[in-house]
Order: structure tokens, then C-alpha cells, then sequence
């Protein structure tokens, strides 16, 4: 996927991985070492091993390192720990990790760095895919808070809200027309946009009470949206 004319393009652009050239062999006892919490790289012993900023790789030999565990989703993908973010600079960082660490560049590199590359790789994703939607971001934040939603929580609920979601539920059910689901589709996004607004507002007030009610409900009309897209399938 990435040679011929692209990996060219790549080592021009300086995104190729920083290696290919003056490796030293890697060690037998390479996977064993991998899981090590010492500061050293699994690979040459040298220091700098574990990921500072952008470092994958060794400083001395170049060895791809495992991913850091304590590494959050935000700081990964080089964001401010916040609920707003510029989704145009998260796909540009999102694209350039993958760059660096993509299976497709690991081919012919020992299995311990093709293990690291696969951990990278989905690592990258999951944050890509958390960040990038404004109710998973928002739960993930709670998260890192130390407060997550549990499932169930209709007791919580106002019972004026559960009594809305319940009647677009209905609508949705009953309709037929094209002109019907698109009332319905504009009806959620609505509310989807008013609650996103507002859940952004609490996390600026640091109130994050409020917002783990106004991402529950967000989440009741994600659920819809599930549905919506299911009845548009053609049977």
C-alpha cells in the first residue's frame, strides 16, 4: 500500500518512518521485555525507550516501542483536554500518527514491532473515533473524571423527557413516507444540536453533573438515530 511512488512521497515528506536506515538486530528476548514498565527501550537497553511527544521509535536504535498506558486519548492525539475541538486538526493528527506507525509499514520488521504496530494503530483509532463524536468525547471526559453513565438509568430521568423520546419513538414506528422519516431525522438533530451546545457550556463550568444529565439524553436520541438509520435500509 505504501511503496512504489507513495513511499517515495513519504520519505520526501519526512513522514516515513524514522528506521529504515542504521538498525541494530533485535534481541530474542525482545517479547518478553515488552510489557516492562523500565524506562529503557525493550530492544538496545538504551535509554529513552518510552514515548515522550512524538517518539515512537528508540532515539538510539531506532526500534518501534509499545504504547504508553498512561498516555490519554486527548493528549495522544495532541488536543487540549476540552469538550470543543477542531475536528479538522484531529483528522490532520489522526492521519499523521498513522504515518508513523501503520501495519502497512511493518511488513518486514520482526513480530514484536508488528505487535506494537497493531497496538498503535487501533489505539489511534479508538481515540479518533471517541474525539471526533461529541457523545462519546463528552462521556469520555466524564470518564477521565472519574464519573461514567451506567446503562438503565431511565429512573433518573425526568418523566416529561422520557414521555418525548417515547412519543418521537412512536412517530418513528408509525411512519411510512419518506417526507415522515425526514420530520423525524430533523426533530433529533435538532435536539441533538441544543443538547451538544449545552453540554458544552457545563463542561465550561467545570459542572459536571450537568453535563452527565444532558449526555444521557443525548444518548437516548443517539438511540433513535440508530433506528432511523436501521428503517432507512431497504429490506
Amino acid at each position: 500500500m505504501w511503496g512504489g511512488r507513495s513511499g517515495a512521497l513519504l520519505r520526501l515528506s519526512g513522514l516515513w518512518p524514522i528506521e529504515v536506515l542504521g538498525r541494530r538486530p533485535l534481541n530474542c528476548s525482545a517479547a518478553s521485555l515488552a510489557g516492562s514498565s523500565s524506562p529503557r527501550c525493550w530492544n538496545c537497553g538504551g535509554l529513552g525507550g518510552p514515548l515522550q511527544g512524538d517518539r515512537f521509535y528508540c532515539p538510539q536504535c531506532r526500534a518501534l516501542q509499545p504504547p504508553d498506558p498512561t498516555r490519554d486519548y486527548f493528549s495522544l492525539l495532541n488536543c487540549k483536554r476540552s469538550f470543543t475541538v477542531d475536528t479538522a486538526k484531529l483528522q490532520h493528527r489522526y492521519q499523521q500518527l498513522q504515518r508513523l506507525v501503520h501495519p502497512d509499514f511493518f511488513t518486514q520488521r520482526s513480530q514484536t514491532e508488528k505487535d506494537f504496530s497493531e497496538k498503535h494503530s487501533t489505539l489511534i483509532n479508538d481515540a479518533y473515533k471517541t474525539l471526533l463524536a461529541p457523545l462519546s468525547r463528552g462521556l469520555y471526559l466524564l470518564k477521565l473524571r472519574g464519573v461514567e453513565i451506567p446503562e438503565g438509568t431511565d429512573c433518573e430521568m425526568d418523566s416529561q423527557f422520557l414521555m418525548e423520546i417515547m412519543e418521537i419513538n412512536e412517530k418513528l414506528a408509525e411512519a411510512q413516507g419518506e417526507t415522515a422519516m425526514k420530520e423525524i431525522e430533523s426533530i433529533v438533530r435538532a435536539k441533538q444540536k441544543e443538547l451538544t451546545d449545552n453540554v458544552s457550556r457545563a463542561f465550561e463550568r467545570d459542572d459536571f453533573e450537568k453535563a452527565k444529565e444532558l449526555l444521557t439524553k443525548m444518548r437516548y436520541f443517539s438511540n433513535v438515530e440508530e433506528k432511523i438509520k436501521i428503517k432507512k435500509i431497504p429490506l
